[in-house]
């Protein structure tokens, strides 16, 4: 497939190029010289979309914003105590 290069220094991405990388609008793409090429790399954009969909079945309760910070804490001291050798000697 060639392209032009427009007279902004743009240059397409052909479509079926696009959608075999999945790329879709709004992704973030880096570029970098490898010797006489161009290399680029494309990012997906941050979002906003719920993970209940994919995460449904571990999810057992739904929290208010403020309560996050106190649900982060509890998580972050029940995986260090996962770390911790148990009293008996067994982990």
């Amino acid at each position: 497939m060639a392209s032009v290069l427009g007279a902004r220094g743009q240059l397409v991405i052909e479509k079926p190029i696009r959608d075999s990388l999945g790329l879709e609008p709004g992704y973030i793409s880096t570029q970098r010289l490898v010797d006489d090429r161009v290399e680029i790399r494309f990012y997906p954009p941050e979002h906003r979309r719920s993970l209940l969909g994919v995460l449904g079945s571990w999810a057992t309760r739904s929290l208010e914003p403020d309560d996050w910070h106190e649900v982060r804490e509890k998580a972050w001291a029940d995986s260090a105590s996962d770390l911790r050798p148990s009293e008996d000697g067994s982990g």
